[in-house]
C-alpha cells in the first residue's frame, strides 16, 4: 500500500515536493498539539487546584483523564487507521479534539474538566497512530522515513517547550486559556489536512473486523489505566485495586486468546516476536513515564516549594526543549550512521543523570549547579530516544500494519506514563500529604519520588543494552536488502522478525 504522495519524483530524490513538505508539517501540527497540550496544563495544575479547590490526588486526573482515554484507546485507533483509512480517521479525530479544547476551557468543575480531558485523550489515541503510519506509508524507510520521523518527533518537544512558555504567560491570566488555546490550532490544522493529507487504500476487511478483539483489548486497557490512576488513593493492596487488576489480567488473556484466533486481529501478536520491537515498546513506556512523574514533581517544587511563578517555571524548562529543537536536523543522519540501540541507550544513559543530579535540589534554588545542567541533560536525551523509539518500532513493518504497530507504540507511551506517574504520586503522597507539613518534609516527600524516577530511566537502559550486542550492517544495505526481499519473502514470521 503506497501513498500516491511516494511515486512524485521529488519524493525519492534529495528534495522533497511542496506537497510532500504540506502533508508532513500537518501531521506535525497535530504531534505538535498533542505535546502542546499536556505541557500546558502540567505549568497550569497548581492554579487549577487553587481556583477548582482540587486535592492532590485528584488534581492527577487532570494529567491522567487523558492518558486514560488515550491508552485505553490507541489499540481501536491503531486498527481502525488501518481498516477505515488513515486520513478519515485523522481528520474526524482531529475535529473531535479541537471541541474538546473548547469545552475545557468553559467548564467550571474539576469532573466536567476531567471529562474534557478524557475526550481530548480519546481523540488522540485516533490522531497519533493514524498520523505516525501516513508518514510511515508516504515515506520510504531509511534515511529518508528516519529524517521524516527526526522532524515529527522534534515538533512534539517543540510544542512541549512551547507549550511550557505559553502556560507560563496565559496561566499568568487565566488557566482557562491554557485548555482554549489548542482548539483553533486543530481547527487550522485541520482545513490544511482536508487538502494535503492523502487518500489512502484500507486494508481488506473480508475476514471482518475484530469487533470482539476491540471490545475486550479497549476494555482491558481502559481499565488497568483506570486501576493505576486510582490505586494511590484506594490503596495498592486494597480489595478493589486487587480486583480491578485481576478482572484486567483476565481481559487481557481473553483479548490474546482472541487475537489468536480472529482471521483479522486487532493486534497480530507475531509483530512482538521481534527483540527490537519489545525494546521499543518497553523502552517507550519507562521513556515517557519518567519523563511525566518528573515533570509533575519538578512543576510541583517549583511553584509550591520556591515559590516561583507559571512563567519562571515554564522558563526553567525551557532549555530542554530548545536544545531538541537545535538538534532535530542531525538525529535522522545519526541513527543512520549509529543505528537505533546505541542511540537509545545513549540517551537513556543521559536520562539516568540528569534525573539524579536533581536530587541534589534544596528549599535554595540552584539554577547553574543542579536545575540548568538536569534541563540540558534531558533535552539531549530527549532529542536522541524519542525519534529513535519510533524509527525502530516502525522499521521492517508492512504498510498495512503500521498503524496497528504505531498503536502499540503510544500504548506503551501512555500506559507508562499513567503507570508511572501513579507510582511516583503515591511514593511522595505516602504520609497522607498534610497540606500543613513544613517545606522541608514536603521537600523530604519529593526526594523518593526522584529516585523511582531515575530508577524507571535506568530501567530503560537496561532494557536497551542487549540490543547492542547485534551487528548493524549499513543504512544502505538495509533498504537495499528489504526492497529486493519485499516480494520474495513477505510472510508473517519474517517481517515480524526484521528490524
Amino acid at each position: 500500500m503506497t501513498s500516491p504522495l511516494t511515486a512524485s519524483p521529488t519524493a525519492d530524490g534529495e528534495r522533497w515536493s511542496p506537497r510532500l513538505w504540506g502533508t508532513l508539517l500537518v501531521l506535525c501540527a497535530a504531534m505538535f498539539l498533542d505535546a502542546l497540550d499536556v505541557s500546558m496544563v502540567g505549568v497550569a495544575l497548581p492554579s487549577i487546584a487553587t481556583d477548582l479547590g482540587l486535592s492532590t490526588s485528584t488534581l492527577q486526573w487532570i494529567v491522567s483523564g487523558y492518558i486514560l482515554g488515550y491508552g485505553g484507546l490507541l489499540l481501536l485507533g491503531g486498527r481502525a487507521a488501518d481498516l477505515l483509512g488513515r486520513r478519515r480517521v485523522f481528520l474526524v479525530a482531529l475535529a473531535v479534539f479541537a471541541l474538546a479544547s473548547l469545552l475545557g476551557g468553559l467548564v467550571d468543575s474539576g469532573p466536567l474538566l476531567i471529562a474534557s480531558r478524557f475526550i481530548k485523550g480519546l481523540s488522540a489515541a485516533f490522531t497519533a497512530p493514524a498520523g505516525l503510519s501516513i508518514i510511515t506509508t508516504t515515506f520510504k524507510e531509511g534515511p529518508q522515513r528516519n529524517r521524516a520521523l527526526s522532524i515529527y518527533t522534534t515538533c512534539a518537544a517543540t510544542g512541549f517547550s512551547m507549550g511550557l512558555v505559553l502556560s507560563g504567560l496565559l496561566t499568568e491570566l487565566s488557566w482557562r486559556w491554557t485548555m482554549l488555546l489548542p482548539a483553533p490550532v486543530a481547527l487550522i490544522a485541520l482545513v490544511f489536512a482536508l487538502r494535503l493529507i492523502p487518500h489512502s487504500a484500507r486494508e481488506n476487511s473480508s475476514g471482518g473486523y475484530d469487533l470482539p478483539g476491540a471490545v475486550t483489548g479497549t476494555a482491558a486497557m481502559l481499565l488497568l489505566v483506570f486501576t493505576v490512576v486510582e490505586a494511590p488513593e484506594k490503596g495498592w493492596a486494597s480489595a478493589r485495586t486487587l480486583l480491578s487488576f485481576l478482572v484486567a489480567a483476565a481481559l487481557l488473556v481473553t483479548f490474546v486468546l482472541i487475537e489468536r484466533r480472529s482471521p483479522s486481529p486487532l493486534v497480530r501478536l507475531g509483530v512482538l516476536r521481534s527483540g527490537s520491537q519489545i525494546r521499543a515498546q518497553l523502552g517507550a513506556a519507562a521513556f515517557f513515564g519518567s519523563y511525566v512523574a518528573f515533570q509533575f514533581i519538578v512543576t510541583q517544587y517549583m511553584q509550591s516549594l520556591l515559590g516561583w511563578s507559571a512563567l519562571q517555571t515554564a522558563l526553567a524548562f525551557l532549555p530542554a526543549g530548545v536544545l531538541v529543537t537545535l538538534s532535530s536536523t542531525k538525529i535522522g543522519g545519526i541513527v543512520d550512521r549509529f543505528g537505533t540501540p546505541r542511540v537509545i541507550a545513549t540517551g537513556f544513559a543521559l536520562l539516568v543523570v540528569a534525573y539524579a543530579l536533581f536530587l541534589r535540589i534544596s528549599l535554595t534554588p540552584q539554577y547553574a549547579a543542579v536545575i540548568l545542567p538536569s534541563m540540558l541533560l534531558l533535552g539531549a536525551a530527549c532529542a536522541l530516544v524519542f525519534p529513535s523509539l519510533n524509527i525502530q518500532a516502525t522499521n521492517g513493518v508492512d504498510d498495512e500494519e503500521q498503524g496497528m504497530v504505531s498503536g502499540l507504540l503510544n500504548t506503551s507511551i501512555q500506559v507508562g506514563g499513567a503507570l508511572f506517574l501513579a507510582v511516583t504520586t503515591a511514593v511522595i503522597t505516602a504520609d497522607g500529604g498534610d497540606a500543613a507539613a513544613s517545606p522541608q518534609a514536603v521537600l523530604d516527600d519529593f526526594r523518593p519520588g526522584l529516585a523511582v524516577v531515575t530508577v524507571i530511566a535506568l530501567a530503560g537502559l537496561l532494557v536497551t543494552l542487549p540490543g547492542l550486542r547485534r551487528k548493524r550492517p549499513p543504512a544502505e544495505s538495509v533498504v537495499v536488502a528489504r526492497s529486493a526481499a519485499a516480494v520474495a519473502d513477505a510472510s508473517p514470521a519474517k517481517a515480524a522478525a526484521r528490524d
